[in-house]
């Protein structure tokens, strides 16, 4: 069983979405060695978000259908709102000089992505948001998972932003960013309607 929430978790982190694109960003703009303290950040949102959906999930969501209407509109609008600053930052000459991805950034990126609620509704048992017996190991797992699929995330940007010249440029990386934050904000805003 450990091992089956172990995959499923690890299966659901490795998709990209805002927060892996916002740390090949940073690996690529500051170097892998600099980006590693904003895992920390995508920790500390995932533990929130998700305790937080599991914490509805069991509790209220039955009777307020609105809630996760209303927080799926605000990953929207922050993602959206992710794209058109990292477009923005593309723009500047010389991003190595600014930091676009802060811990902030991160933090409330995590706390806003969607994957929260796929992992407290369909990934982490029910029991993990009812006893702390259950919880703890669940989110220990989720920890285990985390760590090598954020640093590998990492690590890719730094590839890409490796030596004087990025393979990519770093202007046309930034865009790339930006270009799959707003498709996923699209998909997002997609899903709503269905």
């Amino acid at each position: 069983m450990a091992l089956q929430l172990w995959l499923g978790i690890a299966v659901l982190l490795i998709t990209p979405g805002p927060t892996n694109t916002l740390l090949a960003a940073a690996g690529m703009q500051s170097g892998a060695r600099r980006a590693m303290p904003l895992i920390m950040a995508e920790l500390a949102g995932y533990l929130a978000s998700i305790s937080a959906w599991g914490w509805l999930v069991t509790r209220i969501a039955d009777g307020f259908a609105w809630v996760p209407l209303c927080l799926r509109i605000l990953s929207v609008g922050y993602v959206a709102i992710l794209a058109v600053r990292m477009w923005r930052a593309s723009a500047q000459a010389g991003l190595a000089h600014g930091a676009p991805v802060s811990m902030r950034s991160l933090f409330v990126a995590t706390l806003l992505n969607p994957k929260a609620m796929l992992f407290a509704s369909a990934i982490f048992p029910a029991a993990a948001f009812t006893a702390l017996a259950a919880y703890l190991p669940a989110m220990s797992l989720f920890t285990l998972a985390l760590l090598p699929v954020a640093l590998g995330w990492i690590m890719l940007g730094a590839g890409l932003g490796r030596g004087r010249r990025s393979v990519l440029g770093t202007q046309r990386m930034y865009r790339i960013a930006a270009f799959v934050l707003g498709l996923f904000a699209l998909w997002l805003a997609l899903s709503l309607i269905q």
